[in-house]
């Protein structure tokens, strides 16, 4: 039997395709250095570990739809941290940060209806787009330039009846690139001119450096019912696992609408929900440290990239992944075959091949997304096996 339009044109994950080339060489005995996914090596809060090994419950229940009370309080005051003022009304959990970007599509763009965003941009993004019936519609960035965002006129070219929604992710995945303050002045008014939505994916909003400002599309007030923020507790606070998110907008109509998906799908995780609540407690030394600790991993990552030949790197402010332009003829070949022929001393890495966070064919086909998530003695041994990698590999250029 046949199966759907929508699943026979989704595209594989770029972060996961080569899981199973991965398992193949740890079953031969090579060790993989994993650059290719953000799973953070960081202990978990102890308070979210504590609340979950201490669960008293006699039932694993439902919980509500929309979350719970006491976490959405505590979110709300997370935010309320952040100079951002969201009432409990105003957040929905869900499963994830994508949920949360799922809902919002479904919930504010109609089939055929059109999104703009950036290329390279989060795969996931152009998974949930399918999914939606959503038309993607792209703004090339260039690693040359750090990925910023082009100017107002290139923007508001791709603008016509059937654009509903922005949708950027801040600090950026998969470049790390951190907007400046002008580009979300100018965000800001391109959807209050236009009426469009604003999706603002803000998960890495602590991770930023070089004593960079951050900018949060939630502190435009001019466009509050435009502007719907993404968040999640799986970065900040190393619980990928727990798959708790959130939907923040104060935009009711879209709340309203978005808690009928819920509803839908019964209930966020009861167990993530719990510890999540808990991690909100941790003292704020558990984020400085954690920071510090991002930012000695990406000094390491950029120093070993800069030693080796013919490799090219913007400098990511945020977040903690770059995108690097290699001397190989294809990434995704490149990448495959460090797993399936390349090992040096036992070992190897696995990187996230670009062309899986472009639309357009033809580009990123040289590069590829590293995530600085290991200790900094493994992220240099593992630019050292890719140096390795790059001398033997038959397509370098």
């Amino acid at each position: 039997m046949k199966l759907s339009d929508r699943i026979i044109g989704m595209a594989s994950s770029p972060i996961r395709k080569l899981t199973p080339l991965a398992d193949a060489a740890k079953a031969r005995g090579i060790k993989v250095y994993h650059l290719n996914i953000g799973q953070p090596d960081i202990p978990s809060p102890k308070k979210g570990l504590e609340a979950l090994k201490n669960i008293d419950r006699t039932i694993l229940e439902y919980s509500p739809s929309q979350g719970f009370l006491s976490l959405r309080r505590k979110i709300s005051e997370y935010y309320a941290r952040c100079g951002m003022d969201f009432g409990p009304e105003q957040i929905t959990v869900t499963s994830g940060a994508s949920e949360a970007v799922l809902f919002s599509f479904l919930s504010c763009m109609d089939p055929g209806d059109e999104l703009i965003t950036t290329e390279p941009t989060y795969a996931n993004y152009l998974a949930f787009a399918d999914a939606a019936g959503v038309r993607v519609r792209t703004l090339k960035t260039d690693i040359c330039k750090g990925f910023a965002l082009p100017p107002v006129e290139q923007i508001e070219e791709l603008i016509n009846e059937r654009t509903k929604a922005v949708l950027i992710c801040n600090p950026n995945n998969p470049s790390g690139t951190l907007y400046e303050k002008h580009e979300m002045e100018m965000l800001a008014e391109i959807v209050r001119k236009h009426d469009l939505y604003l999706f603002s994916d803000e998960v890495y909003r602590e991770f930023v450096y070089d004593g960079k400002e951050y900018v949060s599309a939630g502190r435009f007030p001019e466009i509050a019912d435009n502007v719907i923020l993404i968040d999640s507790f799986s970065k900040r606070y190393s619980e990928c696992g727990i798959r708790v998110g959130a939907l923040i907008t104060r935009n009711e109509a879209v709340t309203k609408g978005v808690l009928k998906l819920c509803q839908a799908r019964l209930s966020p995780p009861l167990l993530g929900q719990i510890v999540a609540e808990a991690s909100c407690d941790e003292e704020p030394s558990y984020l400085e440290n954690v920071i510090a600790e991002y930012g000695q991993r990406r000094k390491v990552l950029l120093e070993s990239l800069g030693k080796l030949p013919g490799v090219v790197t913007s400098v990511p402010h945020g977040a903690f992944y770059a995108m690097v332009a290699l001397p190989v003829d294809d990434s995704e070949r490149f990448c495959a075959w460090c797993l399936s022929d390349f090992e040096y001393e036992g070992e190897t890495v696995m990187t996230a091949p670009a062309t899986g966070f472009y639309i357009t064919p033809g580009l990123g086909t040289n590069q590829v997304r590293m995530a600085y998530v290991l200790k900094s003695e493994d992220l240099e041994r593992a630019v050292f096996i890719l140096g390795k990698a790059l001398e033997k590999y038959p397509g370098r250029k």
